[in-house]
């Protein structure tokens, strides 16, 4: 039996870890080869809160697609680097054929000040990354979308801190806010060939970028040292469903759904997977 997927390729960022080698390996489960992008390296010469992708990483998800029987072109690039992301999707197009299927994936997550207080360092790199780097991503992509004549999907990962806000994280509010933006834009740009742009607003979910000492202090700061646990109790009052996170798999179903035909005339959209967060 076909998958969702078959004969389609995808190019994913942000795929060594985490949400996007989830949806690397569900999209391959499909049927889709992948173009996969990531850092695999420090983001700043800050030091990190959240320890950095590695190559090892990304081969990982280049063994898990392969298992699956899968093409994959795997490549490390900084989504900030425009000529890097092009000639990473462009090298990939050549080896796999084709485009159909974006998945701007790669981010950051840091917080702690108020808008006020955040420093322009973290501001830029925040907007650079998780904003500017969506649309460098979807720029790299799109003339091969275009070039195919197939139309195609393009899915933001954007977060319900793209649709509310929230205390203490104000540059990163602002970004997912504005791929918000990016996604209707694109949209109404790219409607005459046939590509259908979405965004998914994931809740708390169980990655490196969630769970780590940082967001768990943040999340409990009358404890020295919290835990999952204790962040659990603070995170479940988030939501409207008694949960304080879902998994990363539960973000990939949604992005397969909006990648495939089953959506095909689904677009513009903003779809939550926040176990209710949004009605809070």
């Amino acid at each position: 039996m076909a998958g969702r997927m078959e004969g389609k390729v995808a190019f994913i960022t942000g795929a060594a870890r985490g949400q996007g080698r989830s949806h690397a390996v569900r999209l391959a489960q499909e049927g889709a080869d992948i173009i996969a992008v990531d850092i695999c390296g420090p983001i700043s010469d800050a030091d990190a809160v959240i320890a950095e992708s590695t190559p090892e990483d990304l081969a990982e998800t280049v063994k898990l697609v392969e298992d699956l029987d899968r093409r994959i072109v795997a490549t490390q690039a900084d989504v900030r680097d425009f000529d890097a992301v092009k000639a990473a999707v462009d090298n990939g197009v050549s080896e796999l054929g084709r485009l159909d299927v974006i998945v701007a994936n790669a981010g950051i997550g840091n917080g702690g000040d108020t808008l006020d207080e955040t420093s322009e360092r973290d501001w830029d790199e925040m907007i650079a990354i998780n904003l500017s780097g969506v649309w460098k991503s979807v720029k790299a992509g799109v003339p091969h979308l275009k070039a195919g004549g197939n139309g195609g999907s393009i899915i933001l990962t954007s977060s319900v801190g793209g649709l509310k806000a929230y205390p203490n994280t104000g540059h990163y509010i602002a970004a997912k806010h504005g791929v918000v933006g990016l996604m209707r834009s694109f949209a109404v740009e790219l409607g005459e060939h046939s590509i259908r742009v979405n965004t998914v607003h994931p809740t708390n979910v169980n990655t490196p970028m969630f769970m780590n000492e940082g967001t768990m202090k943040l999340f409990r700061p009358d404890l020295e040292n919290p835990g999952p646990d204790d962040m659990a109790l603070v995170a479940k009052f988030m939501h409207v469903l008694p949960i304080g996170w879902v998994e990363p798999e539960d973000i990939s179903n949604a992005v397969l759904f909006l990648a495939s035909d089953e959506a095909r005339y689904i677009t513009g959209l903003t779809m939550t997977v926040d176990a209710g967060s949004c009605l809070k």
